[in-house]
């Protein structure tokens, strides 16, 4: 069964697109620990981030600096974190995500975000690109 980012790859379920290519996508959280809380994935279904090969696992860091960049152009912060949880979904993905402090990489802090609100910022976050 297609996890549920392969349904997104796939335009099966809408998400609000940073930028893609034809290996990756990067797509906002719908549950942002912060505004600018991004997924970095590759389209190819993998589930276990360390056994994605290791030419998709290193282009996908290039494809995240890029998008990581707008993102502190338009989200203040002090550096994007990268975290690699790897349960939520069975699909390899990392997240960026905009902090000030260590502190900042909390999923506890995650709130669903709305639609709205989500298009704004991906908006913002593309033109940076």
């Amino acid at each position: 069964m297609a996890s549920l980012f392969t349904k997104i790859v796939k335009g099966e379920i809408p998400c609000h697109k940073i930028c893609e290519d034809a290996q990756y996508l990067a797509f906002l959280d719908i549950r942002p620990i912060h505004p600018g809380h991004t997924l970095v994935i590759p389209k190819k279904e993998v589930d276990y981030l360390f056994d994605v090969d290791d030419a998709t696992l290193g282009g996908m860091m290039v494809f995240a600096k890029k998008v990581a960049r707008a993102i502190e152009k338009e989200v203040e912060c002090k550096r994007i974190g990268v975290m690699v949880a790897g349960l939520e979904v069975p699909h390899a993905h990392i997240h960026l995500i905009p902090i000030r402090a260590i502190a900042d990489l909390n999923f506890a802090k995650a709130k669903p975000t709305g639609n709205d609100e989500l298009a704004a910022m991906a908006e913002k976050i593309r033109r940076r690109l």
